[in-house]
């Protein structure tokens, strides 16, 4: 079995309230959850407007494909134009 963890931390400049930031990170994650059937949620910097942090994780039983759709994730969150992508992090565990 080989999961696969990634983390997000996005920068969010044009929002100004914690309301408008729930906004875009939730229509992040629903649009994530959707296309890779990922779990999906946000974990860090949750009192902060102007950035956010989101985690995922993918279970799979190849390596090369978990990786694969992790970079996909990063480019799709990217793509997606709805906040700043400040920082990515991954990692890969074989069980």
């Amino acid at each position: 079995m080989v999961i696969g963890i990634g983390r997000i931390t996005f920068g969010l400049s044009d929002c100004h309230s914690l309301k408008d930031k729930r906004k875009i990170i939730k229509s992040l994650i629903a649009r994530v959850q959707n296309a890779f059937n990922a779990s999906v949620a946000e974990i860090d910097l949750n009192d902060v407007h102007h950035r956010a942090g989101i985690g995922f994780c993918l279970v799979g039983n190849d390596r090369q494909t978990i990786n694969s759709k992790i970079d996909k994730i990063f480019e799709f969150t990217e793509d997606l134009q709805l906040a700043e992508i400040i920082d990515t992090e991954m990692e890969i565990i074989n069980i």
